[in-house]
């Protein structure tokens, strides 16, 4: 490299350092309906003196550091994906967007010669077509980025999308850089998938609702894909739900490589040894076993999680456990499979199996309809959730023994 080229590798990286590594910015952590106040627990848990945290439909804003945004990634299980606030324009005319537009220093956030997604919602703003924003954004951060010429650092690697969130209110414009990438709910860890899923931020919320925390038996008899068995797996071995995957943050010019390993270090130092009290996963459909047995091999999580291929109605806990747990159900209703006598009937099946053989034991079950809590076992709170546009209902808490 010429001196001139160092010259300006050095004052770029201060200008980074400057603006983006070494200040304090803002962070909107999104989640599903209904999940903020989950989420908004494991912020606080996660950085307990930070005091400024606010709750808004839809996710919860905090402010930190980029390290903090790391943590944030890595380790949020009932998170979908994370902003980070770029900042605001105000403009009523094209002409007053794009020069601000131009004038912004994109090259500070973003990989040289990547091209974001730009993803925009306006609601009463006189620039209300949404498209013709994004064509201006677009076109803006090519240029600057275009002009920084080829990063060195990126030959040969394939680049992670980089998406730029524009949401605009009476003519003021937020700019937000997605640090995630792919949602959060893709932990990198599930290598198959089955019908109508349940979305891996979602099952952590119910653990978490059950009161599930890795240092009881956990038993999930009806688990398909294994979403609830290796969301478990990795609380008991206190694995961060972002352990097996990447981020979009990872590209970034101001990327600290250094930091980030030492975060992954940390996790190592506390991983629990796979002694961890025992899971059991079982369903009926073998090659839903199969497949999520390689997913454990693959993850290094063979020995954490038992697969077993057996119907929960000849399931019980007699001479497997030496103490009660939690036990999980998304039971496979006629919307995955047919389910023998209509979803009720299937219902009532599993609360009354569940009653005679699973006394003492927690419970989470979710059922399709509110009309159903009629057949759910005495005592249990009824927790209402949505999946997928779907209505749903938490049942948990201990399991009374037959009258």
């Amino acid at each position: 490299m010429t001196s001139s080229l160092k010259k300006k590798a050095s004052a770029f990286e201060k200008r980074v350092r400057r603006q983006v590594t070494g200040r304090t910015h803002e962070f909107f952590v999104t989640t599903a309906p209904g999940l903020e106040p989950l989420c908004l627990d494991e912020i606080k848990a996660l950085f307990p003196e930070s005091p400024q945290l606010r709750t808004t439909t839809g996710g919860i804003i905090f402010n930190g550091r980029l390290h903090d945004l790391y943590q944030a990634n890595l380790h949020l299980r009932t998170a979908t994906r994370i902003l980070m606030r770029l900042g605001t324009i105000r403009a009523s005319t094209f002409f007053g967007l794009e020069k601000q537009l131009a004038d912004f220093p994109w090259e500070l956030y973003l990989p040289a010669g990547s091209r974001p997604e730009i993803r925009v919602t306006v609601h009463h703003c006189r620039l209300y077509h949404s498209d013709a924003v994004a064509e201006r954004v677009e076109k803006a951060a090519a240029e600057r980025l275009s002009a920084q010429g080829p990063d060195p650092a990126s030959v040969g690697k394939t680049p992670h999308l980089q998406t730029i969130f524009v949401r605009g209110v009476a003519d003021e414009l937020t700019l937000s850089l997605d640090s995630s990438g792919p949602p959060l709910y893709q932990r990198g860890l599930k290598t198959h998938g089955g019908r109508a899923p349940l979305r891996e931020t979602l099952a952590a919320a119910i653990l978490m609702q059950a009161g599930y925390t890795g240092d009881v038996p956990l038993v999930d008899p009806m688990c398909g894909t294994g979403t609830f068995s290796l969301e478990g797996a990795m609380m008991a071995q206190h694995l961060p739900a972002g352990w097996f995957r990447e981020f979009a943050f990872m590209d970034w010019p101001g990327f600290q490589e250094g930091r980030w390993r030492h975060l992954r270090r940390q996790v190592e130092e506390n991983r629990q040894p796979k002694t961890a009290p025992p899971i059991l996963a079982a369903d009926t459909d073998a090659d839903a076993c199969q497949k999520l047995s390689q997913s454990l091999e693959t993850a290094g999580l063979a020995g954490v999680v038992e697969v077993a291929c057996t119907d929960f109605f000849s399931l019980t806990p007699t001479g497997r456990f030496d103490k009660p747990g939690l036990i999980v159900l998304n039971p496979p209703y006629g919307r995955r499979i047919e389910a023998a006598g209509g979803d009720e009937n299937l219902f009532g099946r599993i609360c009354d199996h569940l009653a005679r053989e699973w006394a003492g034991w927690r419970v989470g079950l979710l059922a399709p309809d509110p009309t159903f809590v009629r057949h759910a076992p005495g005592n249990l709170a009824a927790i209402p959730l949505e999946h997928g546009g779907l209505k749903l209902t938490l049942l948990t808490g201990t399991l009374l023994p037959v009258p």
